[in-house]
């Protein structure tokens, strides 16, 4: 043992023996930055309301500063790296808007392999995906017309399933294994379909009724598909009797399972059930589609990232709505599903390869042309789910200034949740939030909820009529932290200037 060490292991030794004193180095306060005289009161007030006892023990990141030049105004932990939620969608839109382009829109094609004659095709039909979230059961029926319009009747061979656009990873790596079966956990694939027109993807609805009692519950599902096995185990109790039905799908598996009981007297219950691998559920709803417009076929349904031959013939195609249109379902109701098909269709417009990976790479570049510090980030997908997402709200507050801009600014602002607004797609998920003060109809922003992550980010007009953008991310916390992100935007509302 050298000098140095045994000087060491002396000094502890008497320390602990003697009773030393070893002092005490307190943890440093949270940035606080006033830019000017002008906000001190403003400032006091932010920093009253993140006194508050439902944050104790939980870190809040706030962050806010001028729309106009990005002067930082206020910073509490604002350099903080948290959990976004889905405030991540905030980064995923912008970049699908940049890179894509407000009028990009997703694909899905039909083509024929083989020759037709009399009416029959000898060979087979492919359905070629592109990534649309949207289509519903009335877009395989227009494309089953178009098929019968070509002049095919009879299909003498297989269909086929083409989901190659995209890479055949469905699940993000981080998404909790509790999650996948439900509607904010869906698998992507370049082929899938949506219930209604909310585009929900990759789901279908599951509804439960009541019967006469003592009989089954009455179970539905839309759209109606032999994809998924409803195996219906809840029943129907008397009137004023409990409610407690279960929809849910097996793992691995699309066997839903609806278990409880439901009185004769109950409302409905419904989930949006994700099946697994939408790409067969999508083929599903096309064949029923081609059956009902009167073509058959006589040979098999099949999936399995096939690949459509160069050679093949395009007989049916449709087109999505434009991205700018989808931004107001995205954003406003915060569909996870859309956000991961953006972070694929990026991968594949930039780097050819439409997976996760290629994705995020996008994402990051993106950032970084916004002026992001992207050595302080962490990006693990595009909705926000992942709990290994990590950016400070000052980052997400300097992109906000950024995107103000850019070209497509316009279309981003209208996606955004507007606080109060009681329109569904107006006000999004901040419809029933700040009603009757002076945030009512004023705030834009996204919200975003994890277990035990709250998030708000967007632009506020001040009573002084000045636009001021803030983020506002909090971690770690045991109960409902709303009410003080809401205080905190109506204070930032209520500020006049003075």
């Amino acid at each position: 043992m050298n000098f140095k060490k045994r000087w060491k292991r002396w000094l502890v030794i008497m320390m602990l023996t003697t009773g030393a004193f070893i002092p005490y180095v307190q943890a440093p306060e949270p940035m606080t930055v006033t830019a000017s005289e002008g906000y001190a009161d403003l400032s006091a007030q932010l920093r009253d309301i993140l006194k508050d006892e439902r944050i104790k023990g939980a870190i809040a990141g706030v962050s806010v500063r001028k729309a106009s030049d990005g002067e930082l105004l206020f910073s509490h932990f604002g350099d903080i790296r948290l959990h976004p939620a889905s405030n991540m969608k905030l980064l995923t839109g912008a970049a699908a808007l940049e890179i894509l382009g407000p009028e990009h829109r997703f694909t899905t094609e039909v083509f024929t392999e083989g020759k037709v004659n009399e009416g029959t095709l000898n060979g087979d039909l492919y359905l070629k995906g592109k990534g649309d979230p949207t289509l519903l059961k009335a877009d395989f029926d227009q494309l089953a017309a178009d098929v019968k319009k070509a002049g095919i009747r009879v299909i003498n061979g297989d269909l086929i399933a083409d989901d190659s656009w995209y890479d055949n990873v469905r699940l993000s790596q981080d998404l909790n294994w509790s999650d996948e079966s439900f509607y904010t956990g869906s698998q992507v694939s370049a082929l899938t379909a949506s219930p209604n027109e909310d585009y929900d993807s990759g789901t279908v609805i599951v509804a439960v009724n009541p019967g006469s009692e003592g009989e089954p519950a009455k179970v539905t599902l839309d759209p109606f598909t032999d994809y998924v096995t409803i195996v219906n185990k809840a029943k129907t109790v008397a009137k004023g009797g409990k409610k407690d039905i279960s929809i849910e799908r097996e793992h691995g598996t699309n066997t839903i399972i609806v278990e409880g009981t439901i009185p004769v007297d109950g409302s409905q219950s419904r989930s949006w059930v994700a099946v697994w691998e939408p790409t067969g559920y999508a083929l599903d709803l096309f064949k029923k589609s081609l059956q009902e417009a009167g073509v058959q076929f006589t040979g098999h349904s099949k999936t399995g990232f096939a690949v459509t031959p160069k050679e093949s013939k395009l007989v049916a195609s449709k087109d999505s709505m434009p991205l700018k249109e989808l931004m107001i379902p995205f954003m406003k109701l915060s569909n996870n599903g859309h956000a991961e098909v953006l972070v694929k269709e990026l991968g594949r417009k930039v780097y050819g390869e439409g997976s996760w990976d290629k994705g995020l790479e996008v994402l990051e570049e993106a950032a970084d042309g916004w002026g992001m510090d992207t050595s302080t980030m962490m990006l693990r997908d595009g909705s926000g789910m992942s709990h290994k997402n990590m950016i400070p709200a000052d980052e997400i507050s300097k992109m906000l200034v950024a995107v103000q801009e850019k070209p497509y600014f316009a279309e981003y602002l209208k996606s955004l949740p507007v606080s109060g607004a009681a329109d569904r797609m107006v006000g999004g998920t901040l419809r029933g939030r700040m009603k009757g003060t002076a945030a009512e109809n004023n705030v834009k922003a996204k919200t975003g909820s994890l277990t035990a992550v709250s998030s708000l980010s967007g632009y506020v007009t001040t009573q002084a009529g000045e636009e001021l953008v803030f983020s506002i991310m909090i971690n770690n916390d045991l109960t409902t932290v709303t009410p003080i992100e809401d205080a905190l935007v109506t204070a930032i509302a209520n500020y006049n200037g003075r």
